[in-house]
């Protein structure tokens, strides 16, 4: 038993050190894509030729493109990022959701880290599609790991985006170093790395200006029937951008 033990951990480590795992991105994508009801899909290419699912919803008279990102173990379409992506474009921003990379079911949060430097590339190619469509303002609008997949990004890249709304961070980061306006939002009943470090992410933010830290009251690491307050805060977030 401890020898089948031991193979398991072995081809599960070779899993995730062999990098983004592909063949359960395309599951996630061939699942997706038959129920995009509202958007349509479009694929990107990363340089070493792998495509990636999009879903870009455009908004009429829209002067802001958001990069939607979402976190581990979901897809671009999926419950509340399925929300962000089609509410904001009803009031008035055009969105890209896209799908990031995944490791096999088995792999920890932590293993994600080596993911970093693919879902830069991934983020950075969807704001270069927002801009070849004429948006010249990008914001990002992230959930979980999907934020903190974004930090390396938006760290990098801030002078040219709008704003960064940046749900359900968790991972032991602030907003050091980041200079644009950022919403911290969260649930009440989020998960516990997210509120044993909501204190230390308010005050990263303090002297950034528009910056602001919203707690949705009653509401788990999902938003799970609290999507309206998500939105609410989002849009008044990004309203106040523009």
């Amino acid at each position: 038993m401890r020898i089948l033990a031991l193979i398991f951990l072995c081809l599960v480590t070779q899993s995730v050190l062999a990098g983004a795992d592909y063949q359960r991105e395309k599951k996630w994508a061939d699942e997706a894509v038959p129920g995009i009801v509202i958007g349509d899909p479009v694929y990107l290419a990363l340089k070493n030729g792998h495509k990636f699912l999009t879903i870009f919803t455009e908004a009429k008279n829209a002067r802001v493109g958001v990069v939607v990102v979402h976190g581990m173990g979901v897809h671009p379409d999926w419950n509340m990022i399925s929300a962000l992506r089609t509410q904001l474009a009803e009031h008035g921003y055009t969105t890209l959701s896209i799908q990031m990379p995944v490791l096999a079911n088995e792999a920890q949060a932590g293993a994600y880290d080596a993911l970093y430097p693919e879902a830069e590339a991934r983020i950075q190619l969807a704001a270069d599609f927002l801009r070849g469509k004429g948006y010249k303002n990008i914001a990002i609008v992230s959930h979980s790991m999907g934020s903190a997949m974004s930090m390396n990004y938006v760290k990098k890249q801030q002078a040219g985006l709008l704003g960064w709304v940046s749900a359900g961070l968790g991972h032991n980061f602030t907003y050091s170093g980041i200079h644009i306006p950022v919403l911290d939002m969260y649930g009440e009943y989020d998960l516990p790395p997210v509120l044993t470090l909501a204190s230390k992410r308010a005050a990263s933010l303090i002297g950034n200006v528009k910056s602001r830290q919203v707690m949705v009251p009653k509401s788990d690491h999902f938003m799970n029937n609290h999507e309206a307050e998500m939105m609410e805060a989002v849009t008044k977030f990004l309203d106040g951008l523009r």
